[in-house]
């Protein structure tokens, strides 16, 4: 079967579902993409943090648009499954910026993006994806927008009144345009259920340790469970920990774990 632009839209809009939420392990290159994609990913979500650490620059808008949207193609380019991706707070200083970097989405493949209100005032984030959805739907692309609340993650007003500052700005974004809300930082049953209870669109939860399971997540009501940049730490801590164990110790045990050179090497041949 040939997978067109319009028909890998719809299969991952079809993925959100909390009978059996998205559930993605996010990449940051090409190499773990294709890691990530040979393990079983229906799709590729990026992330923003693993990708600026990777071309050296710090998380948080500090990455040029050019560098990020050459490298949501070239993995676009070597999976064969849809490819979401994390664009931070649009790689633009307005909501005119922004629509530019949606075109460069949309040009390289990609069918859906993660796009965050951080800090900034909710009134522009919901101009952000105003922006974004008369972008795509302009081009007739159905982009799959997905904005992010950093309330919790960030520990933003006071704790009790922080649940209800939450289903607000997932109301305003929503009318902006959001198909999904994404909610990282929080892991309580109760609030993510009252979440994915009082929020019209599939909602994005980030999981790590400690958090429920995949499939708990999904008998709350969650459709979308990412790993956000866990995956890109953790292969920095193996780096470290392979570091420190030559440096310190002249011994080499923390290898015993890592992918086989003809399987990953045969991984990134498949890509080209």
């Amino acid at each position: 079967m040939i997978i067109t632009p319009s028909s890998s839209t719809r299969l991952f809009r079809s993925l959100h579902t909390p009978a059996e939420p998205l559930a993605l392990a996010n990449a940051w290159d090409v190499a773990s993409a294709r890691v990530i994609e040979a393990a079983g990913a229906p799709a590729i979500a990026t992330t923003s943090a693993g990708v600026a650490w990777s071309l050296g620059s710090p998380d948080g808008d500090v990455l040029t648009r050019r560098r990020a949207l050459k490298l949501i193609a070239r993995i676009v380019a070597a999976v064969a499954v849809p490819v979401t991706a994390d664009i931070e707070g649009g790689y633009g200083k307005d909501a005119a910026g922004v629509a530019e970097t949606i075109a460069g989405v949309l040009a390289a493949g990609a069918v859906g993006i993660n796009i965050e209100d951080g800090t900034r005032h909710p009134a522009e984030l919901a101009a952000r994806l105003a922006a974004a959805r008369q972008t795509a739907d302009r081009a007739g692309q159905g982009l799959f927008l997905n904005a992010r609340i950093d309330t919790f993650l960030f520990g933003l007003g006071a704790p009790e009144t922080r649940l209800t500052e939450t289903l607000n700005r997932a109301r305003m974004y929503t009318d902006a345009g959001a198909d999904g809300i994404f909610v990282p930082g929080v892991t309580d049953p109760a609030t993510i259920a009252a979440l994915a209870t009082d929020i019209s669109v599939p909602l994005n939860v980030m999981a790590g340790p400690g958090a429920p399971t995949v499939a708990e997540l999904g008998a709350l009501g969650v459709a979308r469970v990412s790993l956000g940049s866990g995956v890109a730490q953790a292969a920095y801590a193996a780096a470290r920990r392979a570091a420190q164990d030559l440096f310190a110790a002249g011994a080499y045990d923390s290898l015993t774990e890592s992918i086989a050179f003809p399987e990953l090497n045969a991984l990134l041949s498949e890509a080209h």
